[in-house]
């Protein structure tokens, strides 16, 4: 998906916190918000990102996926995989089949993670979740020096019907900082 479909305005600055810059942006044609964190880690991007891309190693993972199959994993190239998120009573639990892209570029030091829906039924849909269809997930990882990276994690959800879009950007508007803290210090 282009990352243009998504955007509808500039990234507005909403606070730092723990190291992170967080901001978030209006989806085009929608009330539901992106979100961004930003930061500088203290360790090599190749190691960062080896981290991210591993799907086999999600123990530093939100303990909010209670749930996750791998369908297919080829390191540092591709991996597809189902994950069910728990939501609080008196919401169902939503589940989502993803595929998740791995881009490269060792001459300059800049890695790329892009997760989206994965088409088709791999994981047919059942009444006791609710499937999300609308996802999208993007880290981007630079070197500064050997020792030191630059990180950005931008992300969508769209977690599917009975939630108010207010419940959904208020939930969601910690996430960045929270899942990049996680990794932080999982390395």
């Amino acid at each position: 998906m282009s990352s243009n479909l998504l955007f509808g305005q500039s990234w507005k600055f909403i606070k730092e916190k723990d190291n992170v810059l967080l901001y978030t942006r209006q989806k085009y044609g929608s009330k539901l918000k992106l979100f961004k964190g930003v930061t500088e880690i203290k360790a090599p991007a190749e190691k960062i990102f080896a981290k991210l891309e591993n799907i086999n190693n999600t123990d530093w993972w939100s303990k909010d996926v209670t749930h996750i199959k791998v369908l297919f994993y080829e390191k540092n190239k591709q991996a597809q995989y189902y994950l069910v998120y728990h939501l609080p009573w008196p919401f169902k639990d939503r589940d989502l089949s993803v595929n998740a892209t791995s881009t490269i570029n060792h001459s300059v030091g800049e890695y790329k993670l892009t997760v989206v829906p994965l088409s088709g039924s791999y994981i047919p849909s059942g009444s006791e979740f609710v499937r999300i269809n609308d996802y999208w997930q993007e880290w981007k990882i630079s070197s500064i020096d050997k020792n030191k990276s630059h990180v950005e994690l931008e992300f969508y959800i769209n977690p599917g019907t009975n939630l108010p879009d207010w419940l959904i950007n208020m939930v969601l508007s910690d996430s960045p900082i929270k899942v990049i803290n996680a990794m932080k210090n999982s390395l």
